[in-house]
């Protein structure tokens, strides 16, 4: 085993380590088709030996070539690290500045086993979500952040690491761009061949940008978006009794067995991969497992009748389960299902994203190397009839919602049924879970704020916890509106009840939905309780990209905007350049996330907080921004509920000035100005 201070020691050359190849016992990333020309192959096989010096290029050309013909993709497998892939302690890392320190943790913890879904190929989640192309690229990252001073940036084509150029101490020490391809060229075939060439990457969300907190993050907006899909469908509070039928236990999707035990419903999960199941079911997140249907609806009918708790695994296609809620429907009357959603990675449907229900797993994924067209075939099949059945329970009381995973769009593209007559472009027969639901907390300047405790010590996470509901507590004692206090109210009851759920997997980290004034109150908080030694090391504080302002996305997190700028990336790009010079310590800006590869744009940062006055300052500027911009945009759009946060953040900071948008109400007077 190497140790931290090997690790940030640049490549290791003399002598090469040995070549271990994949490891056995962890999951590995489907093999990737590019269909790259023999010069393209050859191109592929020459930028990935630049990282090496010519004495070790024949050694190296031969083993990387065979890595690209068997897996599509030059991973560099015997460079993969001998030491335990975690988060450590900040004060271990070899560095000369703490945010180095900080930016080290979070990238090895993108990277642990116990969070990472491919962690060889250094995909974090999404079945292709990127912390780096190659592993190259992590020695040599590395080895820049701990060299890195206060007046140094690191910059990131990518996954790869150009250099440490000369800044300032109040300048970002890393600025992150992934899958920054010119438009014309952004398709998903284009983006297959230039990943394989080592030029690009996608690195999702908060894979790319080191943000990751495990599925802890998707656990919380996954209790609020079912939460107030309850509220909004069912129109009750208690969830009892009431059962939520989706699929995907992998990266992101696990979130789901422990969100519906939080909510108090039944849920269950259908997941084709036997190993992602049975991970989430040894972490406790999900309770019973099965093979068998008719298992599966025995369990979901006693579980109704007594309102009983329950996160069922169903081992099998999402499809198979599906139709056979119909079959119970049409044979028995009984509609067993109340609410449902997918979150299959359907933004990468037909490289591991999502599997065919005609197809058992291996024998899809065995497919999908070997003749990449049928495969196609048979998942867009599969698309249609999921969509059928879907159809069939939505004619009774049933709501179904796309999770913003581009599984209606992709549906749409297979020529499934999920047309709505006379819709703007970004609707479907079911409402996205933003068009619905979490558009309107989104408006109000609510987003997944969260933060992670460098020290590794469960103890400073328990300190930030307390903190963080004593201060929403204060902010709802000095006076909010009701739809404002009823986020806050939802968030002190997820903080409270975070540690008995084990939510923390990998680094000591929480999340909440919290809007610009919570999260600016809660970083002073954590910063001064740094400051005075409650808190043993420095905080990071980041969010996911899927947040008030970090995403342009018309197929997700933009699908509620209906001014014509839904396919516009203004806001996300404005947030990453005004994030990085309002105090992040590291900014982020992606093509790519959630709903896939030139569908959407995104930025994320990250805020080392150290107890100083001036952590404390650039937290107050940038948080501001980072939510007020998304509120003014969401304003502009004609959003009645941010017009009012956005009047409000200015009565109370006279540095924001907004130009406030009128109301064009008179139907008859654009008729008649656009009259022949």
């Amino acid at each position: 085993m190497s140790s931290l201070q090997e690790l940030c020691s640049g490549l290791p050359l003399r002598p090469l380590p040995e070549n271990r190849g994949r490891w056995a016992g962890v999951p590995h990333a489907p093999v990737r088709t590019p269909g790259l020309s023999p010069a393209e192959e050859q191109l592929a096989l020459r930028n990935a030996l630049r990282y090496f010096p010519p004495d070790v290029q024949k050694l190296l050309a031969p083993e990387f070539a065979q890595e690209l013909r068997l897996y599509g993709h030059i991973y560099m497998y015997r460079f993969s690290p001998r030491i335990e892939m975690r988060a450590y302690p900040v004060k271990q890392y070899p560095c000369r500045t703490k945010a180095a320190a900080a930016i080290m943790h979070m990238i090895m913890n993108n990277l642990d086993p116990a969070v990472a879904q491919f962690p060889q190929e250094l995909v974090t989640y999404g079945g292709n979500g990127q912390v780096f192309s190659n592993w190259a690229q992590f020695w040599l990252t590395m080895s820049y952040l701990s060299q890195m001073t206060e007046e140094q940036t690191l910059v990131m084509y990518s996954g790869h690491p150009l250099g440490l150029f000369p800044s300032s101490p109040g300048a970002p020490r890393l600025v992150i761009t992934n899958g920054m391809v010119i438009p014309n060229y952004s398709s998903r075939e284009e983006y297959e061949k230039l990943f394989a060439m080592g030029v690009t990457m996608y690195g999702q969300m908060t894979a790319g940008s080191y943000c990751y907190i495990g599925p802890q993050g998707i656990v919380h907006g996954t209790v609020l978006t079912v939460l107030n899909a309850g509220r909004r469908y069912l129109g009750v509070e208690d969830l009892a009794g009431k059962v939520f039928v989706t699929s995907g236990l992998g990266g992101m999707s696990g979130a789901q067995a422990k969100a519906s035990v939080i909510v108090g419903c039944i849920g269950v999960i259908a997941e084709v991969d036997k190993a992602a199941l049975m991970k989430r079911h040894q972490q406790g997140w999900l309770m019973e497992v099965t093979d068998s249907l008719d298992q599966c609806i025995k369990r979901l009918r006693e579980a109704r009748k007594t309102k009983e708790v329950l996160s069922l695994g169903y081992h099998g296609n999402v499809v198979d389960l599906w139709e056979r809620l119909v079959q119970e429907l049409d044979k028995t009357g009984e509609l067993l299902v109340d609410l449902g959603s997918d979150q299959t990675s359907c933004h990468n449907p037909f490289n591991g994203g999502y599997y065919p229900v005609q197809l058992g797993f291996a024998e899809a994924q065995s497919l999908m190397a070997s003749d990449p067209a049928t495969f196609k075939k048979l998942v867009q099949e599969s698309l249609r009839r999921q969509v059928s059945a879907i159809n069939r329970l939505a004619k009774e009381n049933f709501f179904f919602w796309d999770y913003g995973n581009a599984f209606l769009l992709e549906a749409q593209r297979a020529g499934a049924d999920v047309e709505k007559k006379g819709a703007e472009r970004t609707e479907f027969r079911y409402p996205s879970y933003v068009q619905h639901i979490m558009g309107d907390i989104f408006s109000q300047g609510f987003g997944p704020f969260r933060w992670v405790c460098t020290s590794g010590d469960p103890q400073d996470l328990a300190v930030t916890d307390q903190l963080a509901t004593s201060v929403l507590e204060k902010v709802i004692a000095g006076g909010v509106n009701p739809a404002v206090k009823l986020q806050y109210m939802d968030n002190i009851r997820w903080i409270r009840e975070a540690a008995k759920h084990r939510l923390v997997v990998g680094s000591q980290a929480r999340i909440l939905y919290s809007d610009q004034k919570g999260r600016v109150a809660i970083a002073v908080a954590f910063n001064q309780a740094i400051a005075h030694g409650k808190i043993k090391a420095p905080v990071v504080l980041s969010r996911d990209h899927h947040d008030v302002s970090g995403t342009d996305s018309p197929f997700r997190e933009t699908s509620n905007i209906y001014d014509g700028s839904a396919f516009c990336a203004d806001m996300a790009v404005q947030n990453f350049v005004g994030d990085a010079f309002r105090g992040a310590t590291w900014v982020a800006l992606h093509n790519g996330g959630g709903v896939g590869w030139g569908e959407v744009m995104n930025g994320g940062f990250g805020l080392v907080l150290d107890g100083t006055q001036e952590a404390e300052q650039r937290a107050k500027m940038m948080l501001g921004w980072d939510v007020s911009n998304g509120v003014a945009r969401r304003c502009w759009s004609g959003n009645q509920k941010a017009y009012e946060i956005i009047c409000e953040t200015m009565r109370e900071n006279k540095g924001l000035v907004v130009t406030l948008p009128h109301q064009v109400a008179d139907e008859h007077m654009l008729q008649q100005a656009l009259r022949p």
